[in-house]
């Protein structure tokens, strides 16, 4: 139906590709993004790592395989016809233990059924060749995986949507979704937006903003702040690319790697610790109402109990900067407490489900006219734009 009004809430990356792919691909159609802060990507995209992840390890046929693989090609595409930065460094994923091998093949096998491009597992001798400062008995090497400037790809975003005649209204704060006859009005103070159709893209605020839109509890928003170190300016020739370990399947984390950016930086980390705010950048930030809520869930305890000693060794790395590079100096040997100073920090917004379960894939309900974005973790901004394109055929397929 031409000349309807969608809103978008959240000018994330998810929110604002979304919002990009109504206006291109549905003329007549009026969006407009709406935003609580005073600029766009200020939240999970804006503390993004720069990984545009390959597809290595996400389960086959999942919504997070699918998009993934499709994402990486219009991201790449997108990047180079607006010249963003987009440089394929490759990733080595090592194994520093034997024990480890047999996970190892596993991540190989699903990868290849994920179609990830020009991947090979290759041995220490070969891990030398590429990384001469990287220890471990055998690796896999995607030679594809890239790193980008995701904010900067958010604001080309928003730039297409103003440009496609969209509107992103900032300083928007939703304070209330109401479905009235032929239409939804959402709210912010005294602030009105009527619209015939509503997307919900809110990270770490999504399940808050769901209930506002009478989509139900669950699953919870579980927000993990993930803290990284910065390797030295004189040590970050230590990693030529990026340097992974081979996952724990049993965690959705990927445990402390070595991430270049853009900008010449070396990251290291992240852990994942708890945040006590879903905003938490910073430890000391406390939100007594997002602790309530999450000491009334019953899955926050129910995880807790299946996760209580990772949480521990996490939390002993947020403190102590010894603890935190133990575990780096498994894949860089002998980097340590003297190469690195304190980096930056981003939050996860992490679905969890009310029996503890970690929620991993993709998940997106449909309330009427309203559609929820409900768990949208890593690879999202990776698949940001193939998400826009499955996010606007469901909401679409009754036109």
């Amino acid at each position: 139906m031409a000349d309807e009004t969608v809103g978008v809430v959240g000018a994330g990356i998810v929110g604002l590709a979304t919002a990009r792919e109504i206006v291109l691909r549905r003329p007549g159609t009026r969006v407009v993004v709406l935003e609580k802060e005073p600029e766009v990507s200020r939240h999970q995209t804006g503390h993004n790592s720069g990984v545009v992840h390959a597809g290595i390890y996400y389960t086959p046929g999942s919504l997070k395989a699918d998009l993934c693989v499709r994402g990486v090609s219009l991201l790449r595409e997108y990047c180079q016809d607006r010249q963003l930065p987009y440089d394929e460094i490759g990733k080595l994923v090592v194994a520093v233990r034997d024990d480890e091998l047999g996970r190892m093949q596993n991540l190989y096998e699903r990868a290849k059924n994920n179609h990830v491009p020009e991947l090979r597992k290759i041995s220490r001798e070969q891990i030398k060749e590429l990384e001469p400062h990287v220890g471990g008995v055998a690796a896999l090497h995607s030679p594809r995986t890239a790193i980008t400037d995701y904010p900067a790809v958010a604001r080309a975003f928003a730039k297409d949507v103003v440009d496609s005649g969209g509107e992103v209204r900032l300083g928007f704060p939703v304070t209330s979704i109401t479905t009235v006859p032929g239409g939804i009005e959402v709210a912010s103070g005294q602030d009105l937006v009527r619209v015939d159709r509503l997307i919900l893209c809110a990270g770490l605020q999504s399940d808050s903003v769901a209930r506002l839109a009478q989509d139900g509890r669950e699953p919870r928003i579980i927000p993990f702040r993930g803290e990284y170190m910065l390797l030295k300016p004189d040590r970050t020739h230590l990693v030529r690319g990026l340097v992974y370990p081979v996952p724990d399947p049993r965690y959705p984390f990927l445990g402390v790697h070595f991430t270049p950016r853009v900008d010449g930086s070396v990251e290291v980390g992240p852990n994942a610790v708890l945040a006590l705010a879903k905003e938490g950048y910073r430890r000391s930030r406390v939100s007594p109402r997002d602790l309530l809520a999450l000491a009334s869930y019953p899955g926050a305890w129910r995880m807790a109990a299946q996760h209580w000693r990772t949480g521990i060794k996490e939390y002993r790395g947020s403190f102590s900067a010894a603890a935190f590079m133990k575990d780096a100096g498994l894949y860089v040997p002998g980097v340590g407490v003297r190469d690195v100073v304190r980096g930056g920090a981003g939050v996860r917004a992490q679905a969890l489900d009310r029996d503890g379960t970690l929620v991993d894939d993709f998940r997106i309900h449909r309330v009427g006219r309203i559609t929820a974005v409900r768990n949208a973790p890593s690879p999202a901004a990776t698949a940001s734009m193939a998400i826009a394109e499955h996010i606007t055929a469901a909401v679409f397929d009754d036109a």
